[in-house]
């Protein structure tokens, strides 16, 4: 590869004389950074910067997480598990649950995992990255959001999603490139076996480009927005934009 490899409009030529020479301003000018939230805290503003960034210029359809052998799994209790401030109901009767998926969509609707399972399906093992510095590799399989979107039909004004969780009070919200991302899924199992609690049963939303914490469990709602929804981290500090 050259030096010139370009991302975006930029080469890294470009951002490395960006980011040595003119600093974070000349930077903002030279991809159009509008400003924005900048009367926050610093720390704030630097966040906002970094989602801006993250999604313009690295976030494609065509960058997808690497993917490895079934041999490199992690052992599955080596795979950490997740707090829930609540216990999730033992879904005796697959029929009693649903994703209710609404917002700025043309046919709003309610997915029975059945439903959910007969879509398409899709396959990978892939290293799940947890913002707290650890790192598992394990095999998930879903649908990809993107089908789901099909279905239901977003309005041109949706430019964001909202995913609610069964767990008090948690929510994400996400961009739409990401959402549509080829590998950004709903999924119903780990290692070739329907997701257990401790993973995000029934329902998880997964997606290898992005920190742990984006990936929403227990799923229960899907909105399209046209505002940006924080997030259970993210209204704690931690990046909205989360990508790796």
């Amino acid at each position: 590869m050259t030096e010139d490899l370009k991302i975006g409009r930029l080469s890294r030529r470009d951002l490395l004389r960006l980011g040595l020479a003119g600093g974070a301003a000349s930077l903002l000018s030279a991809c159009g950074w509008k400003g924005g939230k900048l009367g926050r805290s610093a720390f704030a503003a630097a966040a906002d910067l970094n989602d801006w960034v993250g999604e313009r210029l690295w976030l494609s359809s065509s960058r997808l997480a690497p993917t490895y052998e079934l041999a490199e799994r992690t052992p599955e209790g080596s795979f950490p598990a997740y707090f829930r401030s609540r216990t999730v109901p033992v879904l005796a009767d697959p029929a009693a649950w649903a994703l209710e998926i609404g917002g700025l969509v043309a046919r709003p609707m309610r997915l029975t995992l059945d439903q959910i399972q007969a879509l398409p399906l899709i396959t990978y093992t892939v290293k799940h990255h947890c913002v707290e510095g650890w790192t598992a590799i394990g095999t998930w399989t879903g649908v990809p959001l993107s089908a789901v979107a099909d279905l239901v039909e977003p309005l041109p004004a949706a430019r964001f999603l909202r995913l609610d969780s069964f767990d008090v009070g948690y929510s994400n919200g996400f961009d739409l490139a990401s959402a549509m991302h080829p590998q950004t899924i709903l999924a119903y199992a780990y290692n070739d076996r329907p997701l257990t609690p401790q993973h995000g049963a029934p329902l998880r939303l997964y997606c290898p480009i992005k920190l742990g914490y984006k990936m929403t469990k227990y799923l229960t709602r899907i909105d399209w927005t046209a505002e940006r929804h924080g997030g259970y981290w993210e209204d704690r500090g931690y990046p909205w934009f989360g990508g790796i």
